[in-house]
């Protein structure tokens, strides 16, 4: 029998097939032999079929078949048939049909698996290891189909859109973007680096310049840093830029591309979303990314506190810190142990401390702080937090930062824990009106917020040099249940401005020239006011598919160590290629 591409899909044949040849080629799943008649379901990427082999009918067929095992690689051609009655499988697609195969073909043969396909409990690196063999599962190869189903309405709702597709650059320059560059030695420019880009950034706003007015690209971005369950070292973007916009127009175009993405899903939400204020999402939710499928909003007792006779909270806030409180309910009943628990939680997020305050269920109030506080103030605190019989007051003080991540991640672990999340719920909403800026306590310099282009909003302008910690830009994150789904900004256009935003961030007339300069000479040459955003796609697919890492929905990741354990990348390489790249290894010590 010759190898035919006229095949059929597995899953295609249905009851218009009955009586008529086919050919199926593909894997064989299971072998059943029962009572000397061979059942073999074969797999192909739709689905399953099942053919038979009787020693009656077609003793050579049968006799083909008496060598099959799992995972061979076969091609079966034959009439197909209904199956009898009492043998109709429901749960499968192809269930009532069957085929007695005229002729069969070995196209290839499988040793034993290291694992098998249907083993829910592989280790991950196992199956990283052989990822050629967990493709082939149902559960990855439906995380990779509905990727491809996702990417194909992104791209066809941005074609419709008039926008164009354009690639750009892996070999660019290194230029500061918030992460540490990937580089690669030049072997024909001794001595000198190409970088992989973080992103597509500086290109897709001189494709602006250039006149393009509508891009996009599925882009490979590369960031060496360190990795955890939604990070990898290359990971795939939705890149988007447009000429002549605003925030709205961008923001419009976004929502309209996710609601056909997540319909792509099977996912049905409506746009426009909700919008929140980073300052408000922040006093709320203690999170630019917040989850607000649920309550337990955070609330302001730096008043209070302020005005009382607790020190350790008193100082706080008199050196620019800030007191913030959380109201959990229904815990009141809570051991001394699972408060020493808390406690310790609370520390391990970064708190120096933490106070509460417990209504018990008999009416009784009860707080080591209380001592420091008038009745007029603990009134006010029970006001404030709608305290009611069982519920449990915690407070943490610090700094503004340090207070909302803690509270935030509490927020969290509590929503969690006491099951007040709705897994059903898709919220989508929009964080708005950034800070342009934020100190580095590491560089101890004022670093991007997202990157150094963005626009800073225009009353805030003439803020740049002298007020920098509040300055707000014209940025916004895109966010998903709980979950940064991407971000964008309208971009500086103006060379000067942007001028401006370099030194802002500490960077010398020097570095700006030797970093920017083919980026501030485009800008003079006129230049349309623009604005963008980009999609993690990765993280967009393992949200859809609540997946607990993106490394499910990508074909050939990396693991935690940012290594391939399928090909062993990254390996050592020959001393002539590193003479070649002029490159000569030397043992330093580590860097921390």
């Amino acid at each position: 029998m010759e190898l035919s591409y006229k095949k059929q899909n597995c899953t295609q044949i249905n009851e218009e097939y009955i009586g008529k040849d086919c050919i199926l080629a593909g894997w064989v799943s299971t072998v059943r032999d029962l009572g000397g008649i061979i059942f073999v379901e074969v797999r192909d990427r739709s689905g399953l079929f099942q053919v038979v082999a009787d020693p009656q009918i077609n003793p050579q067929v049968y006799e083909k078949f008496q060598q099959l095992r799992s995972e061979f690689v076969i091609q079966v051609s034959g009439k197909i048939s209904k199956r009898p009655d009492d043998t109709i499988n429901d749960k499968l697609k192809t269930g009532m049909l069957e085929m007695y195969p005229d002729n069969i073909e070995i196209l290839s043969k499988s040793i034993a698996l290291p694992f098998v396909l249907d083993d829910e409990d592989v280790s991950e690196e196992v199956r990283l290891k052989y990822r050629y063999l967990d493709i082939r599962r149902e559960k990855m190869l439906s995380n990779l189909t509905l990727r491809h189903k996702i990417v194909a309405a992104i791209r066809n709702y941005l074609n419709k859109e008039d926008f164009l597709e354009v690639e750009t650059p892996n070999l660019t320059k290194a230029t500061p973007e918030g992460a540490r560059d990937y580089l690669v030695p030049s072997r024909v420019h001794d001595g000198k680096f190409y970088a992989l880009p973080q992103s597509p950034q500086i290109f897709k706003q001189l494709l602006m310049v250039g006149g393009i007015e509508k891009y996009y690209q599925i882009a490979r971005c590369f960031r060496d840093e360190d990795l955890r369950a939604d990070r990898q070292p290359e990971f795939t973007q939705v890149d988007i830029e447009m000429s002549f916009v605003k925030q709205d127009d961008v923001i419009k175009m976004a929502e309209g591309l996710i609601v056909d993405a997540f319909k792509a899903a099977g996912v049905e939400v409506k746009a426009p979303f909700k919008r929140l204020t980073w300052k408000d999402a922040m006093e709320k939710y203690g999170s630019d990314k917040p989850d607000t499928r649920f309550g337990l909003e955070l609330f302001d007792v730096s008043d209070i506190m302020s005005a009382s006779t607790f020190e350790a909270f008193k100082s706080v806030v008199e050196k620019g810190g800030t007191v913030r409180a959380i109201k959990i309910p229904g815990i009141a009943s809570y051991s001394r142990k699972e408060m020493d628990d808390v406690r310790n939680l609370a520390i391990s997020f970064g708190a120096k401390g933490l106070a509460w305050v417990t209504y018990m269920e008999d009416g009784t109030v009860k707080s080591p702080v209380f001592k420091f506080l008038t009745q007029e103030q603990i009134d006010e605190i029970q006001k404030r937090a709608d305290a009611q019989k069982g519920d449990i007051v915690f407070f943490v003080a610090d700094a503004h930062k340090v207070v909302f991540d803690v509270l935030g991640r509490f927020r969290l672990y509590f929503g969690d824990r006491l099951g007040l999340i709705d897994k059903s719920q898709h919220d989508l909403l929009w964080v708005i009106d950034f800070p342009l800026f934020e100190y580095s306590q590491e560089e101890d310099r004022y670093v991007s917020v997202h990157h150094p282009f963005t626009m800073p909003a225009y009353e805030d302008l003439d803020k740049l040099e002298t007020d920098k910690a509040n300055v707000k830009s014209i940025a916004y994150d895109v966010v998903y249940n709980g979950n940064e789904l991407g971000g964008g900004s309208i971009r500086i256009h103006d060379p000067e401005i942007q001028e401006k935003a370099f030194k802002a961030l500490g960077l010398s007339e020097e570095e700006i020239q030797n970093k920017f300069e083919f980026m501030i000479n485009a800008f003079k040459y006129g230049t349309p006011p623009h604005g963008g955003i980009a999609l993690g796609l990765d993280r967009l697919v393992a949200l859809l598919v609540r997946a607990n890492s993106i490394r499910d929905v990508i074909a050939f990741p990396k693991n935690a160590q940012a290594k391939c354990v399928m090909t062993q990348a990254p390996s050592e390489v020959s001393e002539e290629q590193l003479r070649e790249l002029h490159i000569k290894l030397r043992n330093l010590p580590k860097i921390h």
